[in-house]
């Protein structure tokens, strides 16, 4: 299965994440399918690559619920909450 991850990159204490295309069954730091666009948790600057992102959405890859919740805040996927 396909999934949505984040994949750690930068330094000791300095973290930044790549959002990347895996499979489920690869490790965290592996060699990804696609890469997608970055995240930084410390300054909260993210670029998402729309197209892609989509792209892999519509051919069925799942994003983590960490991935999710930065998709939301982009405005890149619009999740139906029940209340």
């Amino acid at each position: 299965m396909l999934k949505l991850r984040l994949k750690r990159i930068g330094r000791k204490r300095s973290p930044s994440y790549r959002l990347v295309i895996m499979e489920n069954s690869f490790r965290r730091n592996g060699k990804p399918i696609d890469e997608v666009g970055f995240y930084n948790p410390i300054t909260k600057q993210y670029k998402f690559n729309l197209e892609k992102v989509r792209e892999w959405v519509s051919y069925g890859a799942q994003p983590t619920e960490t991935v999710k919740s930065l998709l939301e805040k982009a405005d890149i996927i619009i999740v139906d909450r029940k209340n």
